[in-house]
């Protein structure tokens, strides 16, 4: 039976070929949690990025089964990323996908929905769901796999081929951007629903819920009087142009010697990070965090004047959907960032945030200067923020969305 002539309560799989507390996973796991708020039974299928020191591979987590079937492709610990070497990468590739075939064969479900078009997840699916007689997934596409991620040319390949694969194949798709919405249909897949990232809104309150623990952060970063620019996410020029901030901030402290760079993330560029903001001779008005759990972010987002998302104008900026964007509109701390992909559509074309030129450090500059000089304006955009993100961007309306892909079996575009 279908997905679509379904009646009552569906069981669902999710594969996964991230841990639920990376980025991408923040997701899905979100997902996840509102759809079983909402009646189904969801079962996540993941790699783990440092499964040695996973401390349970099975286990509830507010109502959602989780199973950790494998080894992520590279070793995350804290702020460190290492790379496996050509073997023990292709024993990790192996073993992680013959887990998730054999957690695919022990989940049986009425939905099973491949998250993220890698080949890991994607063969594992291929197989595993093709053993299942008559069973058919469905596809979420949340990146540019291919482009963002760092790749030999051989394995740029790969990830083309998977990504164009596992499109053609898909019953259906979910998608977070427009720009992936088109690449599925170019694809020839019809039947897909556009569900961006959100915000968990009982997590990422107001600042003001966050006051004690602001005073004692500002005393510990030594930011006590000082105005704040934050960004957080990944460390990875890659994918994140993190260092496209660093020059903004330099020509910002020219102008603000008072303002500082709270930069929250982890990634394999962080010791780059650390030697630009030294030769530009900003370093004692960088404080460069590290990774934190998705849990503690709040009250240091809450330390902030001004949230950046800093991008350039390419296909892994159209093609992703920041959450931080989401979990600063929540939080009331104005953004900046730039009119790439949809991000003019979530902030309301200006009004909820400020979009300024990609890849421009200039203008980066000037809209951060502009908004710490005029807290009334900051407090303007943080309102309407708060209230579009509440309105529009929680996960329980997204997970709605999201079912639709189940539930509407009509070619067109849905949810928009």
């Amino acid at each position: 039976m279908s997905a679509a002539n379904h009646n009552g309560p569906l069981r669902i799989v999710f594969v996964l070929p991230v841990g639920i507390e990376r980025p991408s996973g923040i997701r899905y796991f979100n997902i996840a949690r509102e759809l079983v708020r909402q009646g189904h039974s969801v079962r996540v299928l993941a790699l783990h990025p440092d499964l040695a020191h996973c401390p349970a591979r099975r286990f509830v987590q507010e109502d959602v089964e989780v199973w950790y079937l494998g080894q992520m492709h590279s070793l995350k610990r804290g702020n460190q990323a290492q790379h496996f070497g050509l073997f023990a990468l292709l024993r990790v590739l192996l073993l992680s996908t013959l887990g998730l075939i054999w957690g695919i064969l022990r989940s049986p479900a009425d939905v099973y929905h491949v998250c993220k078009a890698q080949p890991v997840n994607g063969l594992a699916a291929c197989v595993g769901i093709s053993l299942l007689r008559g069973r058919r997934f469905f596809l979420d596409c949340d990146d540019d796999e291919t482009h963002s991620n760092r790749l030999s040319p051989t394995q740029r390949k790969v990830f083309a081929f998977w990504e164009w694969l596992l499109m053609k194949l898909a019953v259906g798709g979910t998608v977070n951007t427009r720009f992936l919405e088109r690449r599925c249909r170019a694809a020839g897949m019809d039947r897909v629903v556009y569900v961006p990232n959100g915000v968990d809104g009982q997590r990422f309150l107001a600042p003001s819920a966050w006051v004690t623990w602001v005073t004692g952060l500002r005393r510990a970063l030594r930011i006590d009087d000082s105005r704040v620019v934050a960004y957080f996410g990944s460390i990875a020029f890659q994918n994140h142009p993190v260092d496209l901030l660093m020059d903004a901030f330099a020509l910002v402290q020219r102008r603000a010697a008072d303002a500082r760079l709270l930069v929250i993330g982890a990634g394999e560029d962080l010791p780059m990070l650390d030697d630009q903001a030294k030769r530009l001779g900003i370093g004692d008005a960088v404080r460069l965090i590290g990774y934190l759990p998705q849990q503690a972010l709040p009250p240091f987002l809450a330390l902030a004047d001004v949230s950046v998302d800093p991008v350039h104008d390419d296909s892994v900026a159209q093609a992703r959907s920041p959450l931080k964007l989401f979990e600063s509109m929540a939080m009331g701390v104005a953004v900046v960032t730039a009119d790439v992909g949809d991000r003019a559509e979530w902030l309301d074309h200006g009004a909820a945030g400020v979009l300024v030129a990609p890849g421009d450090a200039a203008a980066l500059a000037d809209a951060i200067c502009a908004l710490l000089d005029d807290p009334a304006q900051r407090r303007q955009l943080a309102d309407r923020a708060g209230l579009r993100a509440a309105t529009h961007y929680s996960w329980s309306t997204l997970a709605a969305q999201w079912l639709r892909v189940y539930t509407k079996p009509t070619a067109g575009s849905e949810g928009r």
